[in-house]
């Protein structure tokens, strides 16, 4: 990753997270809503939601050749919602890695606090070069992290050299929406629309579903497949923005610095993208 965007995302969720735990809690991704979107349930039950859905559909189950996990890398872990949340589940060892050297510290209070310190560990490092040696992990968790790596291939790449023989990725990621053929190419109005939400959210750039699918072909993964949960996934935003007028979170906002009040003002950018059909809610899943 260059250092400039590093620096842009260690600021982004430096500033940001703790605004977010404490409007929402510890977990930092979409819910799940039910597959048409249409399910009334609070946010945080939501998101509990989305991790169980997304290991029911990574087919992490005994009929898994690694089951259960027991050691298990969450990337992109923020404040470790889903690395705590997973080590329990599973009994296993789970290592979060964040760039936010504030989410690291976080996530480790939060891992005392729940008693998890002995089987938890969090680690300040960049994705793209992970600091642990080949086969290393049973499960590699990716729960909205992959829009973030300026190097999709890499990242995947990393995910596989240090998953064990056997072992599985499983990925949420925002994405855009197919291109070619009948779908076209992305338009001058669309490629502005995400360029804002790059801006905005310190994004190098996302790619489509059916190209992360490619990547992942070509490095090896057996037993790929791929979803769009963007239905399921779409109700988060208004969700959010709903949230925003909470009195309390507005008074937080007001102290957490410009590109967090930036972020909060341009929550619409990822309703509208999805509203559009221009933004996506993209799974993969896959073994070594």
């Amino acid at each position: 990753m260059t250092s400039t965007l590093i620096e842009q995302i260690q600021q982004f969720y430096d500033a940001s997270s703790s605004l977010w735990e404490q409007a929402w809690g510890e977990h930092m991704h979409h819910g799940h809503y039910g597959q048409d979107g249409k399910e009334k349930k609070n946010r945080r039950q939501a998101q509990i939601d989305m991790i169980e859905e997304l290991l029911q559909w990574g087919a992490l189950n005994e009929k898994s050749s690694v089951w259960p996990p027991t050691s298990i890398l969450d990337v992109g872990c923020g404040i470790g919602g889903s690395t705590l949340y997973l080590a329990e589940k599973f009994h296993a060892t789970a290592t979060g890695i964040t760039l936010s050297p504030v989410q690291a510290q976080r996530a480790k209070e939060r891992a005392d606090a729940a008693n998890l310190s002995q089987s938890t560990n969090f680690i300040v490092a960049n994705a793209l070069e992970m600091p642990f040696a080949d086969e290393s992990f049973d499960l590699v968790w990716s729960l909205e992290s992959g829009e973030h790596m300026p190097n999709k291939q890499k990242f995947l790449q990393e995910c596989y050299r240090v998953l064990k023989p056997g072992g599985s990725i499983i990925m949420a990621t925002w994405c855009h929406r197919p291109v070619g053929g009948l779908n076209g190419q992305l338009t001058d109005d669309e490629r502005r629309h995400l360029a804002e939400i790059y801006r905005v959210y310190a994004l190098p750039y996302v790619i489509s579903l059916p190209e992360y699918e490619a990547i992942a072909q070509n490095i090896g993964f057996q037993n790929i497949c791929t979803a769009d949960w963007s239905t399921a996934a779409a109700p988060f935003w208004d969700v959010v923005i709903e949230s925003a007028f909470d009195p309390k979170v507005i008074m937080n906002l007001l102290f957490s610095g410009w590109t967090t009040i930036q972020a909060a003002l341009s929550l619409e950018l990822m309703s509208s993208g999805y509203e559009r059909g221009l933004i996506k809610f993209g799974l993969l899943r896959g073994n070594k």
